[in-house]
C-alpha cells in the first residue's frame, strides 16, 4: 500500500504531540510569567482580606495576628508588618527583614518611584500593590500598602518575586528536551500499539483484494469482539454467499452450454436425418419414376421385360417401405413412446432362431455359421421381440461383411448376472475412426456396398435405442481378422410358470 493506515495513525499521533509541545512552548514563554505575577497578586488580596477581619475581631496584638503572620511567611514567603500610621509605631512584623521591609515602606511613602522601577499592579480605595525593584538586593519584589478597616493601621507586606526570564528559559529548554524524548517515545509506542489495530484491517484488505479476483475461499480469522471483528464476520459470510452463489452461476452457465451443445447436436442431427433420408429415398424413387414412364410411354412390349420392370418397381417401393417401417420404429424407440414387454426367455432359443431365419444369407455368404453357448440354456429378462430385432440386426450385417468362405460366430457368454451376447464375423476391419460413429442414423462405413445389399444405414441405430430402453450396453470392436459386434443383457431366473407357457 502506497500509504498504509498505521503509518497515517502514526503521523497523526506524531503531528498532535508536536502541537500539544508546541502549544505548551508558546504558552510557557508568553503566559508563565503573567500568570506567576498574577498568582502572586491574589495571595497578596487573600492575606490582606485576611489579616483585616482578624485585627478587626481579635486586635493587631493577638495571639490570632502572630500566627497569621508566621504563616504567610513560612507558606507563601510573605513578608508582613503592621505600623500605626499615628506615631509610626511598628506593631506586628514577621521576623525576616523588618529593616529591608521599613525602607521600603520609607521608600514608598517619600519618594514614589522616582527612578521609574516601581510598576503599580492594582490600586484601589483600601490598597495598592505594585512591583519594585531593589538596587540593594538586585532582585524585584511585589509590595502590598494597605489601611485596614480601623483607618490607622498600616499594613505593609511584599514577597520576592523571581527571576522569571532564566525561568522560562530554563523551563523552555527542558520542555524541548522533555518533548522530543516523549515525541519519540510517543510514536515508538504509538507504532507498535497500531499494529493491534491495523494487523486486522489488513486483513480484512486482503480479504478484499482476493475475493476482488474471484477467491472466496479466504476467511477472517480474528478474535476481534468491536466492529473489526463484526465487519470481519460479515465479510465471511458475504464470501460463503458469494461462493454460493458463483459456484451456482457457473452450475448453470455448464448447464446451459451443454444444453446449447445438446440443442446444437440435435439441430446438426436433424439436418444430417433430414439429408440422409431425403439421400435414401431419392435413390428408390427416382428408379420408380423412371421405370413406371418407361411403362408408361411403352418401352418394354414383351411380358419379360415389363416383368423386369414391375419387378425393379416393387424392390424399390419395398425397400422405400423398410425405410419408413425403420425410420417409424426409431422414432418410437428414441422418444420412450414404445413399451417393452419385459419377460424372462431362453436367450439361446432367440439365437438358433434368428440363424434358422438368416440360413439363406449365410447359404449365399458361403461362411461356416456356429453358435457357442451353455447346451441348458441362458434365461434372461427383456422384450424378447426387440432382442430378436438386435440379434437379427447384427447376424444379417455378420453375413453381409463376412469374408469369402469365413466364419460367423455367435456366442452367449454368462458373466456373473449378465449374459454377453457376441456375433463375430472374419473379414476386413472397420477402421478406428468409424468405430465411435457406427451406431449413429444413416451412417455407413461403405455405401457401396450397403447399397448392394439394401443396407440403410439405421438398422444399428435401432439396436442402441433398443438397448437404451433395456438400460445395457452394446458396441463393436475390431478382432485381429474381423469385426465384433456385442450386447449384454441381466440374466433371470425361470419360474415354473414361465416353463410351461
Amino acid at each position: 500500500m502506497k500509504h498504509s493506515i498505521r503509518l497515517r495513525f502514526t503521523a497523526l499521533i506524531f503531528a498532535v504531540l508536536a502541537v500539544l509541545m508546541a502549544v505548551l512552548f508558546l504558552v510557557n514563554s508568553f503566559g508563565l510569567e503573567r500568570f506567576y505575577r498574577r498568582q502572586k497578586v491574589l495571595d497578596l488580596e487573600n492575606a490582606y482580606h485576611t489579616l483585616d477581619e482578624i485585627a478587626a475581631s481579635k486586635g493587631t496584638d493577638s495571639t490570632e495576628m502572630e500566627e497569621l503572620l508566621r504563616y504567610y511567611s513560612s507558606r507563601y514567603n510573605i513578608t508582613v508588618a503592621l505600623v500605626d500610621s499615628a506615631n509610626s509605631k511598628l506593631l506586628q512584623s514577621t521576623e525576616n527583614g523588618k529593616s529591608r521591609l521599613y525602607q521600603r515602606v520609607q521608600r514608598y511613602l517619600f519618594r514614589q518611584d522616582e527612578d521609574g522601577k516601581t510598576l503599580v499592579l492594582k490600586k484601589t480605595e483600601s490598597y495598592t500593590i505594585l512591583q519594585a525593584y531593589d538596587d540593594g538586593s538586585q532582585s524585584a519584589n511585589i509590595d502590598c500598602f494597605a489601611y485596614l478597616s480601623d483607618n490607622q493601621t498600616l499594613l505593609l507586606m511584599t514577597t520576592p518575586v523571581a527571576n522569571l526570564k532564566e525561568s522560562v528559559r530554563l523551563a523552555n529548554r527542558f520542555l524541548l528536551y522533555m518533548g522530543a524524548l516523549t515525541l519519540l517515545f510517543g510514536v515508538f509506542l504509538v507504532w507498535g500499539m497500531t499494529s493491534r489495530i491495523t494487523g486486522p484491517i489488513r486483513s480484512l484488505a486482503a480479504i478484499s483484494e482476493k475475493l476482488g479476483h474471484m477467491d472466496f475461499s479466504v476467511r477472517y480469522r480474528g478474535q476481534n469482539e468491536d466492529e473489526i471483528g463484526v465487519l470481519g464476520n460479515n465479510m465471511n459470510s458475504m464470501a460463503e454467499q458469494l461462493e454460493i452463489a458463483v459456484s451456482e452461476l457457473r452450475e448453470a452457465n455448464r448447464k446451459l452450454r451443454d444444453d446449447l451443445a445438446h440443442q446444437e447436436e440435435i439441430d446438426r442431427m436433424r439436418r444430417e436425418f433430414i439429408a440422409n433420408v431425403s439421400h435414401e429415398l431419392k435413390t428408390p424413387i427416382a428408379l420408380i419414376q423412371g421405370y413406371a414412364e418407361g411403362l408408361e410411354d411403352g418401352l418394354c412390349e414383351e411380358k419379360e421385360m415389363r416383368e423386369q420392370y414391375l419387378g425393379v418397381i416393387l424392390d424399390e417401393a419395398g425397400r422405400m417401405n423398410k425405410l419408413v417401417r425403420q425410420l417409424l420404429t426409431l422414432s418410437q424407440l428414441e422418444s420412450d413412446k414404445l413399451d417393452l414387454n419385459m419377460e424372462v426367455f431362453d436367450l439361446r432359443e432367440s439365437a438358433e432362431s434368428v440363424l434358422r431365419k438368416t440360413k439363406v444369407l449365410a447359404e449365399e455368404s458361403g461362411a461356416k455359421v456356429s453358435l457357442e453357448a451353455p447346451d441348458t440354456g441362458i434365461s434372461v429378462r427383456a422384450d424378447a421381440f426387440r432382442i430378436d430385432e438386435v440379434l437379427m440386426n447384427y447376424v444379417s450385417n455378420a453375413f453381409h461383411h463376412v469374408e469369402e468362405g469365413g466364419e460367423v460366430i455367435v456366442r452367449l457368454l454368462p458373466r456373473g448376472e449378465r449374459v454377453r451376447c457376441e456375433v463375430y464375423n472374419s473379414g476386413k476391419r472397420i477402421p478406428e475412426e468409424d468405430l465411435g460413429r457406427l451406431f449413429e442414423k444413416f451412417y455407413k462405413v461403405d455405401k457401396a456396398h450397403t447399397r448392394k445389399y439394401g443396407g440403410s444405414g439405421i438398422g444399428l441405430s435401432i439396436v442402441r435405442a433398443i438397448m437404451t430402453q433395456h438400460n445395457m450396453p452394446c458396441g463393436v470392436e475390431n478382432c485381429p481378422s474381423g469385426v465384433l459386434f456385442w450386447f449384454e443383457l441381466p440374466r433371470a431366473v425361470q419360474t415354473n410358470s414361465e416353463e410351461h407357457k
